[in-house]
């Protein structure tokens, strides 16, 4: 199916150089992950968890081929936060390229108000499918190098730590394409 939908985008556009794109978001706050912590062999080591309910929702993207990424944080995950997130992949988009953004069947992904950029287009995965998209291991890896076991004081602390979570993990070369590559994704 993948290789017929690229081939059927490829026809629709005037160029050969196409992206792919992965993207999804996930939410961070106070009632998050809790993770595994070292601990001397024989002791139970106890972490706070919070019962406040502030949050706020990473909007990611990744380019495997480039070893590239681009995130908002936004306050709420609709239409209009997609929108925004979708105007910003449009801006990371190589010059004479054209991108295919593969993403889940979120209702905000699929509605008709999105004003599809020129140079994207968006791919479903199949439904009930998290497993084909990588950047449900971004989240996890984000959580495991620094928002798990955390314990947020206010809004601008979970905002500061979703910037600083994502820029370590992006800057740091060959993470994207080591993590987010996929055989049957290449064309």
């Amino acid at each position: 199916m993948f290789p017929e939908e690229i081939q059927r985008i490829k026809e629709q556009i005037n160029t050969k150089k196409i992206e792919i794109w992965w993207q999804d978001e996930s939410r961070i706050g106070q009632q998050g992950s809790l993770s595994r912590v070292w601990a001397r062999k024989g002791t139970r080591p106890r972490v706070v968890r919070q019962r406040q309910f502030l949050s706020t929702y990473i909007f990611g993207a990744v380019c495997p081929d480039r070893d590239i990424g681009c995130a908002m944080i936004l306050p709420q995950c609709n239409s209009g936060m997609m929108q925004i997130h979708l105007d910003q992949i449009s801006q990371e988009i190589q010059e004479n390229h054209y991108a295919i953004i593969l993403m889940d069947r979120a209702s905000w992904h699929t509605t008709e108000a999105l004003n599809i950029p020129k140079n994207i287009s968006l791919m479903p995965l199949p439904p009930y499918s998290p497993e084909l998209n990588p950047m449900e291991q971004v989240w996890q890896q984000l959580r495991k190098i620094k928002l798990s076991n955390t314990n947020f004081k206010d809004y601008d602390h979970i905002v500061d730590s979703c910037c600083e979570a994502w820029n370590c993990f992006c800057d740091e070369d060959g993470n994207i394409n080591n993590l987010c590559s996929r055989d049957w994704a290449n064309f």
